[in-house]
Order: C-alpha cells, then sequence, then structure tokens
C-alpha cells in the first residue's frame, strides 16, 4: 500500500469529523472533476460554480451517513457532477449540439453516452407528446403541418397538393400554431430539454 492515505480512510475521517480530511480528497482530485466538468461546459465561471454545487452535494450525502460507495470516491463524484452538468443544461434549455454544425465542438468528440442517452430519451418524448397534440388539430390544419413540417414542402408544394391558395395554405399553418400553442398551454406541457 503506498503512502498516501486511501479516499476510503480519508471519507471515513471526515465523518468522524475531522474537516482535514475532506480538504485532503477535494485537492487530491481537484484537477480531474474540474477537467471533467469544464469539458463539458467549456466555461470557467460555470465550471467554478458546478464544482462548488458537487462538493456541497458531497458533504451533505456524507453528513447525512448516506455515503455507501466503499472505495469508489471518485467516480461517486464524478457522477454528481455529472448530474448537475446535465440540471446546468436542462436550466439554461440548451443541451449541447451533437449533430449538424460545421464548428469544431468538443462534445462530438468526448462523446458522453449517458448525455446522448438521455437526450435521446427526452427528444424522443418530445416528438411523442407533439405528435399527440397534433393529432387534436382540425384536420386542414393538421394536414397543412404534418406537410410542412414533416413532409418539408413548400407552401406552393402545399397549396398544389391540397387544391387551395398559397394564402390559405398559410393561413392554415399559422392557425395551427396558434392552436398548438393553446393545446399546450392548456394541458400545460413543456416541450423543452
Amino acid at each position: 500500500m503506498s503512502s498516501q492515505i486511501e479516499d476510503s480512510v480519508l471519507v471515513r475521517d471526515y465523518i468522524s469529523g475531522d474537516e482535514k480530511a475532506l480538504e485532503v480528497l477535494i485537492n487530491r482530485h481537484n484537477q480531474r472533476i474540474s477537467s471533467f466538468i469544464y469539458s463539458k461546459v467549456l466555461d470557467r465561471d460555470v465550471t467554478e460554480d458546478i464544482f462548488q454545487d458537487t462538493f456541497i452535494k458531497v458533504i451533505k450525502t456524507l453528513k447525512k451517513g448516506s455515503y455507501s460507495e466503499e472505495g469508489k470516491f471518485l467516480p461517486w463524484v464524478m457522477r454528481i457532477a455529472h448530474n448537475l452538468i446535465i440540471d446546468h443544461f436542462r436550466k439554461n434549455k440548451r443541451m449541447p449540439m451533437f449533430e449538424g454544425s460545421d464548428d469544431f465542438n468538443i462534445f462530438s468528440v468526448i462523446g458522453d453516452d449517458k448525455l446522448n442517452a438521455e437526450k435521446q430519451i427526452i427528444k424522443d418524448q418530445i416528438t411523442s407528446d407533439l405528435k399527440h397534440l397534433i393529432e387534436e388539430l382540425p384536420d386542414d390544419q393538421k394536414e397543412v403541418l404534418v406537410m410542412r413540417i414533416y413532409k418539408d414542402m413548400s407552401f406552393k408544394e402545399i397549396s398544389e397538393n391540397t387544391g387551395v391558395s398559397i394564402n390559405t395554405a398559410l393561413g392554415r399553418m399559422r392557425y395551427a400554431l396558434i392552436n398548438l400553442r393553446k393545446i399546450i398551454d392548456k394541458h400545460n406541457i413543456v416541450l423543452t430539454n
């Protein structure tokens, strides 16, 4: 065994009241955790905030006596940090973009599977909710909305396919969107991740 005190011993010491033990743990893992957070959020201030929130959560959990991950302190802390990063993106209504950008994006290189999976679940749920909402629209509005959004047709093509003027097609689209907003408000639905 190395001369360095094991994380699990430091955790035990901290729970027993040795405040210094936590300081040793934070200093030991500071670089790895900060780098991990920064690689996801790409902002020093946000990184600092999430790092602090992570350790506030760590301290609360240890003080409550809810910690039970013997010898797995760092992975446990990383998981807390990861969850706080996801919360941060949700709060700011912007999950990191993975697709459709020519710019270099650190997220596409790192490719965090958990974040991708969560993002996909949220996206699938929104798509499913939206399909149910569209079903509540009057047929003429639903038809125009589906052609425009899901079939990517121009208003000229919609006009030709439905036998109505372009202005009528535009009007139906406008009313479809207004009615969708009303339905969303009525049901208190949140369509953002």
